[in-house]
């Protein structure tokens, strides 16, 4: 039987629980201490750590300093590098918020769990959501005695049976569907829902230093699930927005573009990821000002990649192509720019700060990760997908490391498209089943930017039979339901 949910204390008197502490405003972040210092050791202490998890809504890893982006800035953010470690080549498995954060919570395929695309209550799927049955990596830790929140974005079900007290977590302030309002958003507090004021990043903020410093005696798990920097990118309070109104961002060259259109985009995605940024080091000073930061770690992420411009298309894997000046139809894509999102970790354990990790890794693996880290076994019914990469982090040398990552997305909404991909070392391939979507093949060596499919090059048709016949075996050791609804399938590609 699963765990009765704690219920959330209102939002005022948990917020006055950081009166002992460093007074905390909406619009103002203390500055004392931020800069980059060596991260600390855990000395003797020999409790469980504490886990932050602050995941960012439509956000690729281009878009920070420290993937070498020298127009956004995102300076604390970046702490989080320095101090820690980067993962250069991190991958979603679908390259849409909800099968995407399917994956990030459940350590399944959207295709496991009946989420394989974004869900969207005012469209029929009110009875659509992360099933209850699900053990999360959030019950299993809460099982083990973790406090566990979330505050923010959950969009894996609105009905009640998917809330995310029902998936282990102890406490939850935020939103149940996919979007809220930029400023004075609506969000579920203790089970009712009020308009908060000001910007949805100072807001979310706010709750999860309240989570902080009511369960500061840990162990305690938090997730803290921005919905910036997703459209609208704004309004954003002026101190965010004010360094990129007129600055002459780069932006990607493809044929046809609007330049000033997709620049003008850029710099107000970059207002938003900046409101972001100044958060996280709100929240990066309370952990060092509470003495936290010794005994928590600290995973940055976004739910999935984005383009602004690159491959001519503006959002993600159900980006809409803008080329021309006039937005045109949506193109249902497993570009890279669309599924890499950042990854950093820092934290007790987390050996060579400023260390970049290039090995291939992928959401499935948080799960097995995140319970390393506190210590708690797998559980019984747990999914076996990912890899535990707390040797990654320690800087060891891991042998045989995977060499490929794998893909699905199954649009409904705006297209009709079911891709799925294998993304080798050097090679992606990428399948369409039952659409008239191109199938491609990217040598991603001499093409990092995918312009150039080699699917129908005849020097490539062995490789291409080789990937999809490991494509096809991937999909039938997590009985992907394409396999049996297309008989086709089955055939190798001509």
């Amino acid at each position: 039987m699963r765990r009765a949910a704690r219920l959330a204390l209102p939002a005022v008197a948990a917020l006055a629980l950081l009166a002992a502490g460093a007074t905390v405003s909406t619009h103002d972040r203390l500055t004392a201490g931020s800069e980059s210092r060596p991260y600390p050791s855990q000395g003797p202490d020999s409790r469980r750590p504490n886990l932050l998890v602050i995941v960012t809504d439509d956000q690729a890893n281009w878009s920070l300093t420290s993937y070498g982006n020298p127009d956004s800035k995102t300076s604390q953010i970046d702490r989080l590098a320095q101090e820690g470690v980067r993962f250069s080549r991190v991958f979603t498995p679908s390259p849409v918020c909800s099968p995407s954060r399917a994956t990030m919570l459940s350590g399944r395929y959207g295709t496991e769990v009946g989420i394989t695309d974004w869900i969207s209550p005012q469209e029929g799927e009110a009875g659509l959501g992360l099933p209850p049955e699900t053990t999360t990596w959030a019950e299993a830790l809460q099982r083990a005695g973790y406090r566990t929140g979330l505050v923010g974005k959950w969009h894996l079900g609105t009905a009640p049976e998917f809330h995310p007290t029902r998936h282990g977590y102890g406490h939850f302030l935020g939103f149940l569907a996919g979007g809220s309002t930029p400023m004075n958003p609506k969000l579920e507090d203790n089970g009712v829902v009020r308009e908060f004021p000001g910007a949805e990043p100072d807001v979310i903020t706010d709750a999860a230093l309240a989570f902080l410093a009511r369960e500061a005696g840990g162990p305690f798990a938090l997730s803290v699930h921005y919905r910036a920097p997703h459209l609208p990118y704004g309004p954003v309070p002026e101190q965010d927005m004010a360094p990129f109104r007129d600055a002459q961002v780069a932006i990607p060259i493809f044929p046809g573009l609007d330049q000033a259109q997709v620049r003008q985009w850029t710099r107000e995605h970059y207002g938003s990821i900046h409101s972001i940024d100044r958060n996280v080091g709100r929240l990066l000073d309370r952990l060092q000002q509470s003495g936290l930061d010794r005994t928590t770690m600290v995973v940055f992420t976004s739910d999935h990649g984005y383009n602004i411009g690159h491959h001519g298309l503006h959002t993600k894997g159900n980006g809409t192509w803008i080329v021309g000046g006039v937005p045109g139809p949506t193109m249902p894509n497993m570009f890279d720019t669309s599924l890499r999102p950042p990854f950093l970790v820092r934290g007790p354990g987390v050996t060579g700060a400023g260390r970049v990790v290039d090995e291939m890794v992928t959401f499935e693996d948080l799960y097995p990760t995140l319970l390393s880290l506190a210590g708690v076994p797998m559980p019984a019914d747990a999914p076996r997908h990912g890899r535990d990469i707390t040797p990654l982090l320690r800087g060891e040398t891991v042998p045989q490391w995977r060499d490929a990552v794998f893909g699905q997305y199954d649009i409904h909404h705006y297209a009709i498209a079911h891709l799925r991909m294998i993304r080798e070392t050097r090679f992606k391939l990428v399948r369409s089943y039952g659409t008239t979507t191109k199938d491609q093949l990217f040598d991603l060596e001499s093409d990092p930017d995918e312009r150039k499919n080699l699917w129908g090059a005849p020097d490539q048709r062995d490789r291409r039979r080789s990937m999809e016949r490991r494509l096809r075996e991937w999909m039938a050791s997590i009985d992907d339901p394409v396999l049996k609804e297309t008989g086709l399938l089955f055939q190798p590609a001509s």
